[in-house]
């Protein structure tokens, strides 16, 4: 079955791809939720309209994500976090720190475009993290924690 989406789904696509599911995960989820519309002929037709007229302003939005992911790739990032004796710290450090301090450094990330590579930092050290900017644009940056 092929459905649109009419928005980014993890694992699947973005908004506006035309993608192949299975009938009962289109048909019991993605439509009714809101993720996606059957692609009929006319919804073809009307997507590939919306996908030149987007073209242009598509292009402007991934310059502007490739100049912000080329600052972050030099940001190296210090989070502070309460620790034990033997460097374990208590609770551990989420996206949420990480946008904040970003905020500190000047750069406006929003935590859901944050991804860590360790699930959970839960030591002092030094961790690396991804930022996903655009579906085409992402930028690495290094973040230590240390103990407040």
């Amino acid at each position: 079955m092929e459905v649109i989406l009419k928005k980014d789904v993890q694992n699947l696509g973005y908004k506006d791809e035309l993608v192949t599911v299975k009938n009962g995960y289109g048909l019991n989820y993605l439509i009714p939720q809101g993720f996606a519309v059957l692609a009929t002929e006319s919804a073809k037709k009307v997507l590939a309209e919306n996908q030149r007229q987007r073209a242009h302003k598509e292009a402007k939005i991934k310059d502007e994500a490739q100049k912000l992911a080329d600052k972050v790739s030099g940001v190296k990032l210090t989070v502070g976090a309460k620790a034990g004796e033997n460097g374990k710290i208590f609770g551990s450090v989420n996206t949420i720190q990480l946008a904040e301090a970003f905020k500190g450094k000047g750069l406006e990330i929003d935590r859901k475009h944050i991804i860590l590579k360790d699930d959970s930092v839960k030591t002092l050290g030094s961790y690396k993290a991804t930022v996903k900017l655009h579906r085409e644009v992402s930028a690495e940056f290094e973040f230590e924690v240390i103990e407040e």
